[in-house]
């Protein structure tokens, strides 16, 4: 009998071996596959570190503005619409290029328009006066406040850019709306200083005057068709707030400037105590 039963539990154990050794055998394939996995998404990684060392690495030449050899001053920006921006976004990142050289524009046809005016009306000297100070301030700010953050926007898919310009470029609006308004003494040639000089019998510089009130209005009218228009492709990316926030934190740490500046900081305060 008890020989009996040692055959029955052999028999019943080897049975079972297979199992065990199936199961095993599987068990082993998987952690192999999930070792895999990990080392190719590793590659991965790693992979896309490098290209990005390596695009990081290739200086291109400043292109913007671009200037006579000759010039002393060298351009300060690369800008390629095809090589650095998205196909999707080069229309519209074209686009809010050219509404800052419309903008440029208006700003030097203002100068002219409050000239004009000053010509004809010895008082409006400080028309005259703020109009070039517009034009020198406003160009290069529009530039690096709003257009370079919005083509870095494109460029990277940053959101904090994109923030960025959304607040900016809605300040710029509201600008826009003031300047066509055109209230006197502040250097706008809008539409109330234009109508105030044809009461004058100025229809000259009457005309000059609308012709740049209706630039600022283009420039308006344009400004809100492209913020809706940004705003809309910025929605389709699923980016959110929370996220600017989390590339502005990652930008700030990773500043060689800041983290040197908050590690004298720190061993000034271990020092103080």
């Amino acid at each position: 009998m008890l020989l009996g039963g040692d055959s029955i539990l052999r028999d019943s154990y080897m049975r079972k071996l297979p199992k065990a050794v199936a199961s095993a055998a599987q068990a082993s394939l998987l952690r192999q596959q999930e070792e895999l996995d990990r080392k190719a998404a590793e590659l991965e990684r790693k992979e896309r570190e490098l290209q990005s060392t390596v695009a990081s690495l290739h200086v291109r030449e400043n292109n913007w503005p671009p200037l006579p050899f000759w010039c002393p001053v060298k351009p300060c920006f690369y800008q390629d619409f095809s090589v650095e921006i998205p196909a999707d976004y080069q229309r519209i990142c074209k686009m809010l290029y050219y509404l800052w050289m419309l903008h440029s524009v208006t700003l030097f046809l203002n100068l002219l328009a409050c000239l004009a005016w000053f010509l004809v009306d010895s008082s409006k000297g400080v028309d005259f006066g703020l109009s070039i100070l517009w034009l020198i301030m406003f160009t290069p700010c529009a530039f690096l406040c709003w257009y370079r953050p919005i083509y870095k926007a494109f460029r990277s898919d940053n959101s904090f850019s994109f923030f960025v310009f959304f607040f900016i470029f809605f300040c710029q609006i509201v600008i826009y709306i003031i300047q066509l308004v055109g209230i006197p003494g502040l250097g706008d040639s809008g539409w109330i200083a234009a109508l105030s000089t044809l009461k004058q019998d100025h229809l000259a510089v009457s005309i000059i005057m609308m012709v740049v009130a209706g630039f600022f209005t283009l420039c308006a009218v344009l400004s809100l068709f492209l913020l809706k228009r940004v705003h809309s492709l910025y929605r389709r990316t699923g980016a959110s707030f929370q996220q600017a926030q989390e590339e502005f934190s990652q930008g700030i740490f990773s500043n060689r400037t800041f983290r040197s500046a908050a590690s004298s900081a720190a061993r000034g305060a271990f020092q103080g105590n």
